[in-house]
């Protein structure tokens, strides 16, 4: 495992601490994994290949899908936010800093995002520490999954269109989990910030 670590990172010209930083640990844990001093698992795991652009069971033991090495070839990058990061990615991508990139062989726009579900509105169907993409760009029809912003909070609820009041057309958003309230667009202040166009799950083992 710790060649096949060491092999990718080369390969994509990173050093430890630029994985380190994506991956979320220190720079010392690289050089033990390298090493095989210790070996990642669990969810560093699941970071560790999606920063190096491989399936899990290749770092395991070299049997699983590897990308392309120059540049990821047909893969997107797309940025993993805090929930505090949406507001100010919406308004300017660019003041962003994001130090944990996913990847995506979807045509999805610039704007795209991806962000970590920390509330339990919508269990069973996404529950806490799932994965959501979500693209700003895709106009949600009803039944979608939508990720929408009440004041500086990021909620993902399902949508539901409902008639226009004056010009202007209401939604509903609604949660699966019934102990959340139903959200009116007229009433409760919401807007969307964008369509989930991919789910991602994680587990520890």
């Amino acid at each position: 495992m710790g060649d096949r670590i060491h092999h990718r990172r080369k390969n994509l010209g990173l050093t430890q601490k630029q994985l380190a930083e994506q991956v979320k640990v220190s720079h010392v844990a690289i050089s033990q994994w390298e090493k095989e001093e210790t070996l990642p698992r669990g969810e560093n795991l699941l970071r560790l290949s999606e920063s190096l652009g491989c399936a899990p069971a290749y770092l395991v033991d070299g049997d699983g899908p590897v990308f392309s090495e120059s540049g990821f070839a047909g893969l997107h990058q797309i940025p993993l936010l805090d929930q505090r990061d949406v507001v100010s990615w919406l308004k300017d991508a660019s003041a962003v800093k994001c130090d944990f990139l996913m990847h995506n062989d979807m045509a999805l726009s610039q704007r795209s995002f991806a962000v970590r579900v920390g509330e339990l509105a919508m269990i069973p169907a996404i529950v806490s520490e799932d994965v959501v993409i979500v693209d700003p760009a895709v106009s949600p029809l009803p039944g979608d999954s939508v990720l929408a912003l009440q004041q500086n909070a990021a909620l993902l609820r399902t949508y539901r269109q409902r008639g226009p009041e004056g010009s202007i057309t209401q939604f509903e958003l609604a949660p699966v989990n019934v102990n959340f309230p139903l959200l009116h667009s007229g009433r409760d202040g919401i807007r969307l910030a964008g369509t989930l166009v991919e789910l991602r799950r994680y587990r520890q083992r």
